[in-house]
């Protein structure tokens, strides 16, 4: 199997919609790699147009809105745990933010987006490693694994807990990896690993893969829900919580479904292949869960913790 890389989101703040679709279409280019537009409250990076910037009193750079009568932005750099770049020209005096580049450049794009690439190698190489969980799942079984590509050490997997994998692992070195089954005694994960839970490295995959990976039943069982994800609040989009929700209230199939949340088929089967490798769905009766007031209310904790992150981040 090629090689997929991940598919990573960038936010667009203080640009135009003019503006937006030209920076759109320089990222369909090769030389925009795997990133794509997508909201500023799910991104994985932003851009921010330096023109509109004005430092406040409190140290935070306020960006104003690319078009009449939008929302402004309001960041603390201090706080910000993604990297961002601004488009030149800087309007603040004695700015002088991390990452710059020129808008209508397509070679500073490619420039600044290697950076970025840099920035979410850790996540790649998660990437990677749950690729090739996915691929093997049927030959793994339960137990420790280790991941090692020429001698060397590059991932650990628990398949009842915890994953580590080595943050400047790339494609090529999963590519030609040995799995061994070890031990409990076995060393545990170093230290310099990145470390998570094996339901969030599944769910990282699946919301970063470009295949389709929901399984064929999904598409035509009736599907229930099974269990809140067992995920930090901010890893939920707002379509991920309508479906909980939808599937919460009463099962359905994939067509009802569709109907019910409107969204389109190619994105509700990607967000049930998320929802379906942690475990929170099921196309199974006899795994429903049983308590409806507890699963509501995990749902409402979901939604309030998502909705105190999009407040600080916008």
């Amino acid at each position: 199997m090629s090689t997929e890389l991940p598919l990573f989101r960038l936010g667009l703040a203080g640009f135009s919609a003019r503006q937006q679709f030209q920076l759109s279409t320089l990222l369909q280019q090769p030389s925009g790699g795997s990133w794509q537009v997508g909201k500023v409250a799910d991104a994985d990076a932003w851009w921010v147009n330096g023109a509109r910037g004005q430092v406040m009193l409190d140290s935070t750079i306020r960006i104003g809105s690319g078009d009449p009568g939008g929302r402004s932005l309001h960041l603390d750099l201090r706080d910000v745990d993604r990297p961002v770049a601004f488009a030149l020209p800087l309007a603040p005096r004695n700015f002088e933010p991390l990452y710059t580049f020129e808008a209508g450049s397509a070679s500073s794009v490619s420039a600044v987006l290697k950076k970025f690439d840099a920035w979410m190698q850790p996540t790649t190489a998660q990437f990677c490693l749950a690729s090739r969980i996915l691929e093997q799942e049927s030959v793994l079984g339960p137990g420790i694994h280790h991941v090692s590509a020429d001698g060397a050490l590059i991932g650990v997997v628990n398949m009842q807990g915890g994953t580590g994998v080595l943050p400047t692992a790339g494609p090529v070195d999963f590519e030609n990896a040995m799995w061994e089954r070890v031990s409990s005694s076995a060393r545990a994960i170093p230290e310099h690993f990145v470390r998570c839970s094996l339901a969030q490295l599944m769910w990282q995959f699946a919301v970063r893969t470009k295949r389709d990976i929901l399984p064929a039943r999904y598409r035509t069982a009736m599907l229930f829900f099974r269990r809140p994800p067992r995920l930090p609040p901010r890893l939920m989009t707002d379509s991920h919580l309508l479906l909980l929700r939808e599937l919460a209230c009463a099962p359905a199939d994939f067509g009802t479904l569709q109907q019910r949340t409107g969204l389109e088929r190619a994105a509700l089967a990607h967000d049930l292949a998320a929802l379906y490798f942690v475990g929170a769905i099921t196309s199974n009766a006899r795994r429903v869960a049983t308590m409806p007031d507890r699963l509501a209310l995990a749902h409402r904790r979901y939604r309030a913790a998502r909705c105190r992150l999009i407040s600080r981040r916008v």
